[in-house]
């Protein structure tokens, strides 16, 4: 009696298995309409598996065919123009910015960079160039940042949804579709590298938990509602622990994450330890306002820099609660808000807000810092009893920590950025109607396990937190407290002691035999012969190169150009690939055979 297979179990197969012997049946036809033949190398043998011959199963397929994995064609896709928002430990890594060269721990943008091209959301190949990267402010190695922005074209799945929306305004809002003759690709993106909803034949893949369904969901044809690829999902998948995508935003194409910002809000947390917090309130207040900072910052020549001047919008101390109750070391933090920042100037600014903690300079500190230039600091003369010195050279002095630096929050025009963590676009008639249902479906306030993470890595670190609270407690049964004169109380002086330890935050101290004044220390050199020393050296070093690099790239395009005139297109460009020329010259030579042709 023959066994009839449809009606065999399959229970015994893995999902994997399924899969594949649904490619396996409908491979071939697809195979066939998409090339004439099928290579033996695409023929890939499985070994049969074991299975209980007493059950009605089928074995697994000994052969399957597998259509050959075809390039991504980015052009193939839409893009647009989006904003990001995201979070990450700066202990981990070795700064925000990329860096060409090797680094002792990796960088935020390019771990950043790397789940982009893996995702296939952006071409690895054109680099940050070629997609428009752009950060709001950069973040040196060990700083945090909670709410860090950069904006960036990448691969879209929307198609024409805002120029149905804006009536041709599409452009506008930072939304490209391709143009290609012959294209008819109208399939929604299942946002899988490489694969469509065709891959994968009748087998029902929406489960919870599946790519395909954190990342689409089919609609009715008749259906309006259209669905953007799942950014946040997708990028926290590939990304690690300590780098959290928090929301993203559709922006125009003349957006910048930088340029568009309105202030920016950096956050140092500290303890009460040695300081008198009052003090530290007063000083802070000097602050507000457009000042000259560059002794309140490090010189960054490489940028040749020669206006300091910021403006201030909030600077002030408030106390962090503290879960625990415990008072007598509270924890406090520094708001600091302003348009634009200079190199290191929030680490500089704590170093002489923690002096003026201690007792150990005056408030009236901060101002005098800022008086560079005659009549700088008019406004504040008051303060001080004599007329205020001039100060065009930065005393020397150690920044603060980076560990408890924080970028808090980038702030945009409400109109610039609409944040959303949600996959669906909202369609014209939702803009009419601004309720609940549309926040969930746009994605705000959409239930996540992102919050579940980060709580519990908060939580994780409470441990540690208590752990370290009883170490100390089992020292001091046999270690006494040492003591300190700091904070010192005004009006007294301090008794040379022996030595001397003063915060310079995030539980690193300073320690000194005799501490000296900071108006009264070893100044630096001026602004001016800083840019000047690194134009002389190190910057004159650099134009050389670059001139050297400009010279090489256009001598090869000049060749490539000669060879194309005079030895045809095939041997141009054999001989543009053999030639040692910079990765950019790639695009110089497509555009110059566009003109050639043209």
């Amino acid at each position: 009696m023959t066994t009839n297979q449809r009606s065999a179990d399959y229970s015994a197969w893995s999902r994997e298995q399924l899969i594949e012997r649904l490619i396996a049946l409908e491979g071939p036809k697809l195979v066939k309409e998409s090339r004439p033949s099928v290579s033996p190398a695409s023929v890939i043998p499985v070994p049969p598996r074991k299975h209980n011959e007493n059950q009605n199963t089928i074995p697994p397929p000994t052969n399957i065919i597998r259509p050959p994995s075809k390039e991504f064609n980015f052009s193939n896709h839409p893009k647009r123009k989006i904003a990001l928002k995201f979070c990450y430990s700066g202990w981990e890594y070795g700064g925000l910015a990329y860096q060409t060269g090797p680094t002792q721990l990796p960088t935020v943008e390019a771990v950043l960079f790397e789940a982009f091209a893996k995702a296939r959301l952006i071409d690895r190949d054109g680099g940050m160039e070629g997609c428009g990267w752009e950060k709001c402010g950069r973040t040196d190695k060990g700083v945090s940042a909670a709410g860090q922005v950069i904006s960036l074209w990448l691969r879209s799945a929307v198609g024409s949804v805002e120029e149905e929306q804006g009536k041709g305004k599409g452009t506008e809002i930072g939304l490209v579709n391709p143009v290609e003759e012959g294209s008819t690709n109208q399939h929604q993106d299942s946002g899988v590298p490489g694969l469509s909803e065709e891959d994968f034949g009748t087998l029902d893949l929406s489960e919870l938990g599946s790519p395909i369904a954190a990342t689409t969901i089919l609609q009715d044809s008749s259906s309006k509602s259209r669905h953007e690829l799942d950014y946040v999902g997708i990028l926290n998948r590939l990304l690690p622990p300590t780098i959290r995508i928090l929301a993203w935003a559709p922006v125009a194409e003349n957006f910048s994450a930088r340029f568009s910002c309105k202030y920016r809000h950096y956050k140092y947390f500290f303890s009460s330890h040695l300081l008198d917090i009052s003090a530290m309130r007063e000083a802070a207040t000097h602050l507000i306002g457009e000042h000259d900072f560059r002794n309140l910052c490090k010189v960054d020549a490489q940028k040749q820099i020669t206006m300091f001047r910021r403006n201030i919008l909030r600077a002030d101390i408030e106390p962090v609660v503290d879960p625990s109750g415990n008072n007598d070391e509270a924890m406090f933090v520094f708001n600091l808000v302003g348009s634009a920042f200079l190199y290191h100037q929030v680490r500089h600014i704590m170093a002489i807000l923690f002096l003026v903690g201690t007792g150990l300079e005056e408030p009236s500190l901060v101002t005098k810092l800022m008086n560079a230039f005659d009549g700088a600091e008019n406004r504040d003369l008051a303060i001080c009893e004599t007329r205020l010195e001039v100060l065009d050279r930065k005393p020397e002095y150690q920044m603060a920590d980076a560990l408890p630096l924080m970028l808090w929050d980038c702030a945009y025009a409400e109109e610039d950025v609409k944040w959303r963590t949600g996959t669906l676009e909202p369609s014209a008639q939702d803009h009419n109607h601004d309720t609940d249902e549309h926040s969930r479906r746009c994605g705000l306030g959409t239930e996540s396990n992102l919050y579940l993470q980060l709580h519990s890595i908060w939580n994780r670190s409470r441990i540690y937190n208590v752990l370290d609270g009883h170490f100390l407690r089992a020292a001091e049964a046999h270690h006494r407290p040492p003591t300190s004169p700091l904070p010192l109380i005004t009006g007294t002086s301090l008794n040379d002691p022996s030595s001397l330890n003063y915060p310079l935050g995030g539980g690193t101290y300073k320690r000194v035999q005799k501490y000296v004044p900071v108006l009264t220390r070893n100044r630096l050199d001026t602004v001016e012969m800083i840019n000047e020393r690194w134009r002389n050296g190190k910057g004159s070093r650099k134009a050389e190169k670059r001139t050297f690099v400009f010279k090489t790239r256009i001598s090869a395009v000049n060749r490539f150009e000669h060879f194309w005139r005079n030895d045809g297109r095939n041997k141009a460009l054999k001989i543009h690939h053999a030639l040692p020329h910079p990765p950019t010259l790639e695009s110089e030579a497509k555009e110059t055979i566009a003109n050639l042709e043209a």
